[in-house]
């Protein structure tokens, strides 16, 4: 058995692990009160990978998910405390070479204020709603107003 490479990353209410195993069968996600465990075959060779994490702080079983595509398994362990900041991933300060962080989703969410939180999800759900193109509203029939620039006039014809 192989541990599978993983990225994990914080939130406010949410902790985010993400197993990067393509074309993962039997996927297994065990989540316990501060300990949570993943297994499945996968790669093209269909490898047992298994990995089990003593966690930083304790997470709700119950509204902790997974969610698996061909690329990978995405877990969200939903903590018990939101709003606390976890500075890693497991309790003990070891580093496990199999798991890294995901800066690419990395957010410092903690010098954010919950009216910050609230316009931004305004502003998601208003740009969700505009039709047309790629989300951005249709502009057809809607003519711009030109300002008069000097260098806007009309060039006498060339002899």
């Amino acid at each position: 058995m192989h541990p599978a490479t993983a990225k994990w990353y914080d939130r406010r209410d949410c902790v985010f692990i993400e197993f990067c195993i393509a074309d993962s069968k039997d996927v297994e996600v065990n989540f316990e009160k501060s300990k949570f465990a993943f297994s499945c075959l996968g790669g093209t060779d269909q490898v047992k990978h298994s990995n089990e994490i003593d966690l930083f702080e304790a997470i709700d079983q119950k509204d902790s998910k997974h969610k698996r595509t061909d690329r990978s398994v995405l877990c969200c362990l939903r903590k018990v405390e939101a709003g606390k900041k976890w500075p890693r991933m497991t309790k003990e300060k070891a580093k496990l070479n199999w798991l890294s962080v995901d800066f690419n989703n990395w957010k410092d969410w903690e010098e954010d204020s919950d009216e910050e939180h609230e316009n931004f999800d305004r502003f998601s759900e208003m740009m969700n709603s505009m039709g047309g193109e790629d989300g951005m509203p249709d502009l057809d029939g809607v003519e711009e107003e030109e300002e008069a620039d000097s260098d806007d006039e009309k060039m006498p014809d060339l002899e």
